[in-house]
């Protein structure tokens, strides 16, 4: 891939399903750092997707595409001219049937398709994937104590016997990822694959997107996300959070650190269920925090260490106090959690 830059003036990134949440602050920190900024989006028409989408162009040049990850060349126009291409978006279909057709496939196929357009272009410098802790922490390893950074990866065997719960989206975030870094090393494109953990925070959407909701089942104490996020403690050995600004803030950063390489995983804190539900019943006591669970969840198998990009000068500027009052402002905001009754 040449490096030498063919534009001249502000930086200018695409940032990839820009309909997403973590797509859109990031476009959000983009703009406000001067950055020209092309998104795509699958459908531009469906303006309920779109909605947040808007406003954003108010604070600096933000164009948006139409392009699909399972078309090739559909990326080619919306990254002329860019110097940082992010790749942020993910087929999702957890009600799918076939999930290797539906969520696998086209996740590989995407990533092949997206940098296939990134060798065509004669001023890209960097591409950044998301990935996914699913890629890291999923293994039948024994607990507690266990420390899992950028060289471990999930167990595909135990994930492909196993199939858990949306064990297709995990085994699509494994093997994209991996099929990022094997095409990238061959055709010697310069990529860099970040792994965040549980998003949290705030958001610009008008309802909150899966992750937060999650993220917040202990005090809205609905029963399938509530399950969700033992499963999660069960199948990924803990509950490991970061806000969403910081997780912006970190592609953004390993962009441009030109001695960034290799994988990035961005995590601000770890806990068990229990552990989280106890932090929130003392410092929100005004909400009805769910207190009681099944043996086996107090204390986590894992960790999940953030010393390589902390190493590298990044910054988290949310730890988990401020994660949850953000989050708690979002939810109250939008009439959803309501204080205990007197």
């Amino acid at each position: 891939m040449d490096q030498t830059l063919t534009t001249s003036g502000s930086k200018k990134a695409c940032v990839i399903g820009g309909t997403g949440n973590l797509a859109s602050i990031l476009i959000k920190h983009l703009l406000l750092n001067g950055y020209k900024v092309n998104t795509t989006v699958r459908d531009p028409e469906n303006e309920n997707k779109m909605a947040h989408l808007r406003p954003l162009q108010e604070l600096g040049d933000l164009k948006i595409f139409k392009a699909d990850l399972t078309h090739e060349e559909s990326f080619d126009s919306s990254f002329s001219g860019c110097e940082y291409i992010f790749h942020v978006a993910t087929p999702i279909n957890f009600a799918s049937e076939d999930p290797e057709k539906d969520m696998i496939k086209p996740a590989i196929q995407g990533v092949i398709n997206v940098l296939k357009s990134c060798l065509k272009s004669k001023s890209i410098k960097r591409v950044i994937y998301t990935s996914s802790a699913a890629a890291v922490s999923i293994n039948n390893l024994s607990g507690p104590g266990l420390v899992l950074n950028e060289e471990n990866w999930s167990d595909i065997e135990f994930l492909t016997k196993e199939k858990p719960f949306n064990w297709g989206y995990l085994i699509s975030k494994l093997l994209a990822e991996k099929t990022a870094l094997e095409f990238a090393e061959e055709n010697k494109i310069d990529l860099v694959t970040v792994i965040p953990v549980l998003i949290a925070g705030n958001s610009l959407f008008s309802h909150p997107p899966s992750s937060l909701s999650l993220s917040m089942s202990l005090i809205t104490g609905k029963e399938m996300l509530l399950n969700g996020l033992k499963e999660m403690q069960k199948l990924s050995g803990s509950i490991s959070i970061v806000h969403v600004e910081d997780l912006a803030r970190a592609h953004m950063f390993l962009a441009e650190k030109e001695t960034a390489s290799g994988r990035y995983i961005c995590c601000a804190y770890n806990t068990s269920v229990p552990e989280l539900a106890s932090f929130l019943g003392h410092r929100y006591p005004k909400y009805n925090v769910v207190s009681e669970f099944e043996e086996g969840l107090s204390i986590p198998k894992l960790t999940l260490s953030s010393e390589k990009l902390i190493t590298e000068g990044f910054e988290f500027e949310y730890g988990i106090n401020e994660i949850y009052d953000q989050m708690i402002e979002y939810f109250d905001t939008k009439g959803i959690i309501k204080a205990k009754e007197s």
